[in-house]
């Protein structure tokens, strides 16, 4: 039974998935920790997640990832959180790196906008340049996260896109909302500016019909200014339900119609997965990561960070074509887990691992091989 270790800062819900379909496929896995959670993300709602048959260990210094990765057998795999700003995981990347053991970067899209941008790309160049022998290779997660990796020096052969994979057991009870009311759009995430809640009033407040209603979930510093532009552009029309429990988001997302991610940047935005999951159609920026998901599920749409016109006329299209129905909604979350779900994951992570070990073909990752029924029928309707 080969050992996987996943080194993590805390259990993050979007790895423990991965971890648990991973035992299930008989592999052994070892998550690594430096905590359980962290506060910020716990007021976020994040709850420490069930790891299954993986085995957790807390480390709390160097010594203890030494001594751990002394005890990793030679054949283990070890997939790294990130390459920059990772904390304790930094040293075992280094500790890893004299033992030749095979390691691996799993990493989102890094914001290189700006100035920062600049330096951030130089910075990511010198890494990867002193890092490149020692990595196995990079799982690269988001739409633009693959390219992005390959042009800071990393060799295209050991650059695979990657995803966020969920739990498959979390969506299978979850059942959307009936055929009827407001069409409904929801948000869901930290209000904040980066977010770009802001934008998404706007661009409600200029549909054409009055019949959209829109749901916000989350808190933030920004809460107070965002209720003061609602109340002024779409009084009566959104309704606030602060901060939910991680555990709650997909039976909301479930009652929406569709789910907005309006974000100036996001790394992934695993609430793009979750709603596809239980059938919401995305509608999301093409600075978010998962517009990768979005543009393979064939409904919903990307649209141009900022662009307030072109978020509105989605919108528009969207609402003019009226909610997808019961059936409709079953075919999209069919799809999306069984490419997002965690199974699909572990199964596509092994195929990688043996592809660069030389015993397969490079394999597609399963969005793009597992078209969405709904792609055709999406492009007759123009969405």
């Amino acid at each position: 039974m080969r050992a996987i270790f996943i080194w993590q800062r805390i259990i993050s819900p979007h790895m423990a998935g991965l971890a648990t379909a991973l035992v299930d496929l008989g592999m052994e896995v070892v998550y690594v920790a430096e905590r359980t959670m962290s506060e910020s993300r716990a007021r976020q709602g994040w709850s420490p997640s069930d790891l299954g048959g993986a085995r957790l260990e807390l480390v709390s210094n160097a010594e203890a990832v030494r001594a751990l990765i002394a005890t990793a057998p030679y054949d283990s795999i070890h997939l790294c959180q990130g390459i920059r700003d990772n904390g304790f995981v930094k040293i075992a990347q280094r500790e890893l790196a004299r033992r030749r053991l095979s390691q691996w970067v799993v990493m989102e899209t890094v914001n290189d906008e700006g100035a920062q941008g600049l330096l951030k790309r130089f910075i990511y160049t010198t890494l990867f340049w002193r890092w490149c022998r020692s990595l196995s290779g990079v799982l690269a997660i988001g739409l633009r996260t693959p390219d992005w990796v390959v042009a800071r020096g990393m060799p295209r052969e050991r650059v695979f896109s990657f995803a966020y994979f969920l739990p498959d057991w979390r969506f299978s009870s979850v059942s959307s909302r009936n055929e009827h009311g407001p069409y409904r759009i929801a948000f869901v995430g930290q209000l904040i500016a980066r977010k770009r809640v802001d934008l998404l009033i706007a661009a409600v407040s200029r549909l054409v019909s009055r019949d959209v209603e829109l749901v916000v979930i989350g808190n933030g510093p920004q809460q107070d200014e965002l209720r003061a532009q609602a109340e002024s552009l779409i009084p009566g029309r959104i309704h606030w339900k602060g901060r939910l429990p991680i555990e709650a988001i997909p039976q909301e997302l479930a009652q929406a119609d569709c789910l907005v991610l309006p974000s100036r940047f996001d790394g992934w935005g695993a609430v793009v997965s979750e709603a596809l999951m239980v059938g919401t159609p995305v509608v999301c920026s093409d600075a978010c990561g998962s517009a990768e998901a979005v543009l393979a599920s064939g409904v919903g749409g990307v649209f141009p960070s900022g662009d307030v016109n072109a978020l509105t006329a989605l919108l528009g299209k969207m609402v003019e074509q009226g909610r997808l129905s019961t059936q409709k909604r079953q075919e999209l979350a069919h799809w999306a887990i069984s490419v997002f779900g965690a199974r699909a994951g572990a199964r596509y992570l092994l195929s990688i691992i043996e592809h660069i070990e030389g015993r397969r073909e490079r394999p597609v990752p399963p969005w793009r091989a597992e078209s969405c029924s709904l792609r055709e029928a999406a492009s007759e309707a123009g969405l």
